[in-house]
């Protein structure tokens, strides 16, 4: 049986708290889990397929949308648990993901923290050893723009750059279903650009914005913000 399920896993970021949304994929042969949450969040994961009767050792992969911290942080615990489980992003997100570059996230914040008012400034360190704390992980496969997965009677790759250069987003054509990671987030139920003060490249998040909308999806599922409903 063909079936897509929705997780909400409650995240804390300093002192404020958040519910991000990652989706697993399942199949008779794959339970593919798209983006796993922030450094430390594990057994929450795990909680949250368990609550869906989802074992955690079952997940046969995880997809990446991208390497920001809070889509990445508890894939080498995840994998440190379950070795079985395969790793995939796009080919410009792999080298960040295992660690061979610096996070572009952690470049923009240094680069931020000289700007900052010195009462902000004791947040902005924070948040660079959050983001120091991620640990990388080895990449198993590499996806490409366009490529049709056979995850969940066929998912196809969709290149959404903006809020990194090398974002993914993927479409479930059985569904009509698109995963948007961070190509769009919710708020007040309006479907927006992800955290923009942050977006790498603004003009091009703008315009995968709109190529997603333009798709003709039912439904988006976005990793901030949870369900839109398009019919």
């Amino acid at each position: 049986m063909q079936q897509l399920v929705v997780l909400s896993v409650k995240m804390k970021f300093f002192g404020s708290e958040d519910v991000v949304h990652p989706v697993v994929l399942m199949d008779s042969q794959y339970r593919v889990l798209v983006d796993c949450g922030p450094v430390g969040a594990l057994e929450r994961i795990e909680e949250a397929l368990r609550a869906h009767q989802i074992e955690p050792s079952s997940i046969t992969h995880i997809i990446m949308t991208h390497q920001d911290h809070d889509h990445v942080g508890c894939a080498a615990a995840f994998k440190r648990r379950y070795p079985s489980v395969r790793i995939l992003c796009s080919e410009e997100e792999k080298p960040y993901i295992e660690g061979s570059k610096v996070s572009l996230r952690l470049e923009q914040a240094l680069a931020m923290q000289a700007q900052l008012p010195e009462a902000q400034k004791s947040f902005g360190e924070a948040f660079c050893a959050l983001l120091r704390s991620v640990e990388p992980v080895a990449v198993d496969q590499v996806i490409h723009i366009g490529q049709h997965l056979p995850f969940c009677g066929g998912t196809e790759v969709i290149g959404t750059a903006g809020h990194t250069p090398g974002h993914l987003s993927l479409s479930i054509e059985k569904f009509g279903i698109i995963i948007a990671g961070d190509a769009i987030a919710l708020e007040a139920g309006k479907p927006v650009i992800a955290n923009p003060q942050f977006t790498l490249d603004p003009d091009k998040a703008e315009a995968s914005l709109q190529y997603v909308l333009s798709l003709g999806a039912q439904k988006l599922i976005c990793y901030h913000g949870g369900i839109l409903d398009l019919r």
